[in-house]
C-alpha cells in the first residue's frame, strides 16, 4: 500500500513540475485584451499563462520592462511553473531584450516576438517631433527609433532562444511610405531581426492583428514546443 501511494506521489509531483509559463507582453498603446486569442490557444495547449496588462504609453522603457516582467514572474513562480517563456508583440519584444541586459531570468525558457522594432521603426524617426505623437505613445514611444537615441539598436545581440516573426500586410498604406518594403504597416521586415535569433519567419499579416492571426499561433506554439518554427525559410 505504501510502495502504491509512494508511485501516485512521485506522478503527481511529475505533473506540478511539468507545468510551463508564458509571459504575454502587449505592445505599444494596446492592452491585455490584445492578447487574449493567444492566451486562449496557449491554455488549451496546457502552458500557465500570465497576460500582463501594463501602462506602455506612461513611462520609459526602463521602467515598463522592470514593472511588466516582474508581475509576469512573480505569477509564474505563484503557480510553481518553470520554465518561462515569453511571447511578445512590438514594444513588448523590446523589453524582454532591455531586462535580460540588467539581470538573467531563472529557467528562462524559449522567446517568439511578433513584429519586434529590433532595430527601431522609420515611423518613429518621422512623427516622433508630430505634436500629439509622445502624447499618444509616451516616453517609450519616443524610444523606438532608428538614431541614436534608439533603445533597441543599444541592446546588442540576444544570447537566448529567440524565434522572430514579421508581418509583411499593411492597412496603413501612410505609414508604409516611410518604411523600407516589405513592411507590416509599423515595422519593416529587415528591423524586426536580431543578431542572435534562432529563428526568423515572415507571413503575410498586419502589425495590429498578427497576434490574433491563425498561421501566427501554429507558428508560436510550434517554436515554444520546438526551438524553431514548422515553417522553413531561407532569409
Amino acid at each position: 500500500m505504501n510502495y502504491l501511494f509512494a508511485i501516485i506521489l512521485l506522478c503527481f509531483s511529475a505533473l506540478l513540475q511539468a507545468k510551463k509559463c508564458v509571459i504575454l507582453l502587449h505592445g505599444l498603446a494596446r492592452s491585455a485584451d490584445a492578447m487574449q486569442v493567444l492566451e486562449k490557444r496557449l491554455q488549451q495547449a496546457g502552458y500557465v499563462v500570465s497576460n500582463v496588462d501594463y501602462p506602455s504609453t506612461q513611462y520609459p522603457i526602463e521602467q515598463l520592462a522592470a514593472l511588466a516582467i516582474g508581475q509576469g514572474l512573480r505569477y509564474c513562480q505563484q503557480q510553481s511553473a518553470q520554465p518561462v517563456h515569453f511571447v511578445t508583440h512590438s514594444l513588448g519584444g523590446i523589453l524582454v531584450r532591455y531586462y535580460l541586459t540588467q539581470q538573467p531570468i531563472a529557467h528562462l525558457g524559449r522567446v517568439v516576438m511578433l513584429g519586434p522594432p529590433n532595430q527601431g521603426s522609420e515611423v518613429v524617426d518621422n512623427l516622433k517631433d508630430v505634436p500629439g505623437f509622445e502624447l499618444l505613445n509616451g516616453p517609450a514611444g519616443q524610444q523606438l527609433g532608428t538614431d541614436e537615441a534608439s533603445m533597441p539598436k543599444r541592446l546588442g545581440p540576444v544570447d537566448f532562444e529567440l524565434g522572430v516573426i514579421a508581418g509583411t500586410q499593411s492597412i496603413n498604406l501612410l505609414l508604409s511610405t516611410m518604411l523600407p518594403n516589405p513592411d507590416d504597416g509599423k515595422v519593416s521586415l529587415e528591423s524586426t531581426k536580431v543578431k542572435g535569433m534562432t529563428d526568423f519567419i515572415a507571413l503575410p499579416t498586419t502589425h495590429p492583428f498578427m497576434m490574433k492571426n491563425d498561421a501566427v499561433i501554429a507558428q508560436t506554439l510550434y517554436f515554444l514546443q520546438h526551438g524553431e518554427f514548422e515553417l522553413r525559410q531561407s532569409e
